[in-house]
């Protein structure tokens, strides 16, 4: 039997803080000030003094806590196959008919989804 070695879903969880650091996040913000309340005061203090380049810095610094990283997004077409690409504008001269018998097509063989909200039926 082996011994030792990675494991899996051991050790802390990615961004999981650790008693102690949770402890003196409560008391910083109990006391009034939080170092992301002193960025902010600092980033606006320069932008009153038109000191655009230290307010950048400040933002820069600050910007983790405010908002989100984004993540990247691989962009894949049907089944996780390559994205496909169509040139519509040969569809310009088509009738409505001609495009339903067109979409119709398109939905059966899997390459398209049809009319999700029911845009594209006639009203009565």
């Amino acid at each position: 039997m082996a011994r030792g070695g990675k494991r899996i879903g051991a050790g802390r969880k990615p961004g999981a803080s650790t008693k102690r650091t949770r402890a003196i996040a409560d008391k910083a913000s109990a006391e009034g000030l939080t170092p992301l309340e002193v960025m902010l005061m600092a980033m606006n203090e320069c932008v009153k003094k038109e000191d655009l380049a230290g307010a950048a810095s400040f933002a820069k610094d600050a910007a983790p806590y405010m908002h989100a990283r984004l993540a990247a997004v691989a962009h894949t077409g049907p089944k996780g196959g390559p994205v496909q690409i169509a040139d519509i504008t040969r569809l310009k001269g088509m009738t409505e008919q001609e495009l339903e018998v067109l979409e119709r097509a398109l939905v059966q063989i899997g390459i398209a989804e049809g009319d999700q909200d029911g845009a594209g039926e006639p009203e009565d």
